[in-house]
């Protein structure tokens, strides 16, 4: 998978769900170091990947296989508006293998697209959704920690989190975050829809 330099968006129609639309090029709203990330999250990916593998406890590999798996569906033909379970999974440089447990997070239509929020959790990211095509979109985010106030990408300050969200199944969405600013080399959310009872 190679990252495009370069992808022109319009402006989205307020009634219509879907990942954000920018003016121009979204790459023009990350920052520089984001899109370094975002330029060699492949062999980033690749390298995290062998080294978890190599040394993480075989159930925490298990479930690792497991988010990476699946077939990419369209992420333009879907609705991901509604409440989703998410956890966090971190390779290399300290971490080596980590999974973490099931927090809350839901994803709601904002007017101007698709925003996610992780609503539980002493570290918790919030950001929107871009286009990038058919099968995957750009996500710019920032983190927050313990009581801190929801944070915005880009601004002074902002923990800034990039990553590239793919839908691998029905009620499924990965987010792979390539060199995260601490901890790990490679970032893995994976959330699964919460359906209602009934």
């Amino acid at each position: 998978m190679t990252f495009p330099r370069t992808f022109t968006l319009v402006v989205l129609v307020a009634c219509i769900a879907g990942p954000a639309l920018a003016d121009g090029s979204v790459v023009g709203l990350l920052t520089p170091e984001d899109k370094v990330r975002l330029a060699r999250i492949d062999a980033t990916r690749a390298a995290a990947l062998a080294d978890a593998r190599a040394h993480g406890a075989p159930a925490d590999v298990v479930t690792l296989d497991r988010a990476m798996s699946g077939t990419l569906l369209s992420v333009r033909k879907a609705d991901l508006a509604g409440d989703w379970r998410c956890r966090t999974l971190k390779l290399g440089k300290s971490a080596g293998l980590v999974v973490y447990g099931w927090f809350r997070c839901r994803i709601v239509d904002d007017g101007a697209g698709w925003r996610l929020d992780k609503l539980t959790g002493s570290q918790r990211v919030s950001g929107r959704f871009y286009d990038d095509g058919e099968t995957r979109m750009i996500f710019a985010g920032a983190q927050s920690l313990g009581d801190e106030p929801r944070q915005a990408y880009g601004r002074p300050g902002a923990r800034n989190q990039v990553a590239m969200a793919v839908r691998p199944g029905q009620d499924r969405l990965r987010l792979e975050f390539p060199e995260p600013q601490v901890e790990s080399t490679f970032d893995v959310m994976e959330l699964e829809r919460v359906r209602s009872a009934g």
